[in-house]
């Protein structure tokens, strides 16, 4: 499945298991079905399959911000609304609004073979601002509460030079324990550079 919004200047692609992806009025829509998850664990000696879940993903050119307002409607534990950047099938990361396990919380998975995973901090309700940055094969996470100011999450690198001009953006949803949970993704922005300092609130 193909998806095109107005936000965007490259079209998405439907990854993983059917996500039921629909976008109106500026609001796009997805859900996880049961245990549906993206997550290598790193205590886990063998490189097992990967676990998959819903991704809706396209491919920008040169430097960006990709930006949305997360609503998740929590049901279970790790219940999360993400976005999402794919390098490779053992190379990827993602920036969650995610129930962990009882609270919603802004974490983060970098995954280079295995996966890390890192929480940030709590958010009242079931709503947050996410965005995700590039720059060469550097990324940065940022979360804001209100879309104006943004605290500053991770800064990473995924991939070689001819990797990175490759990767994949945009969203996911999850549910690891649960039955499935529906993600909505408003405000959806598209910037085409890096953030002037990723450490000021901008």
């Amino acid at each position: 499945m193909d998806l095109e919004i107005p936000e965007l200047p490259f079209p998405l692609r439907a990854y993983g298991p059917d996500g039921h992806w629909s976008h109106e009025d500026g609001v796009l829509t997805g859900r996880a079905g049961p245990r549906q998850d993206r997550f290598v664990p790193p205590t886990d000696e063998a490189l097992e399959p990967a676990s998959d879940a819903p991704r809706l993903l396209g491919a920008p050119e040169g430097d960006f911000q990709l930006i949305a307002r997360v609503t998740v409607g929590f049901a279970a534990a790790f219940d999360a609304g993400v976005l999402y950047v794919h390098v490779g099938e053992r190379e990827w990361a993602k920036l969650c609004l995610e129930y962990s396990p009882d609270v919603p919380t802004v974490c983060t998975v970098v995954t280079r073979g295995h996966s890390d995973d890192v929480n940030s901090f709590t958010v009242d309700g079931g709503s947050v601002w996410l965005r995700v940055s590039r720059t060469g094969r550097a990324f940065a996470f940022h979360a804001s509460r209100d879309g104006e100011r943004w605290t500053f999450v991770r800064l990473f690198t995924l991939g070689d030079d001819k990797e990175t001009g490759a990767a994949l953006v945009g969203f996911m949803a999850q549910s690891p324990t649960g039955e499935g949970c529906a993600v909505t993704y408003d405000h959806i922005e598209y910037r085409p550079h890096w953030p002037s300092d990723l450490r000021n609130g901008d």
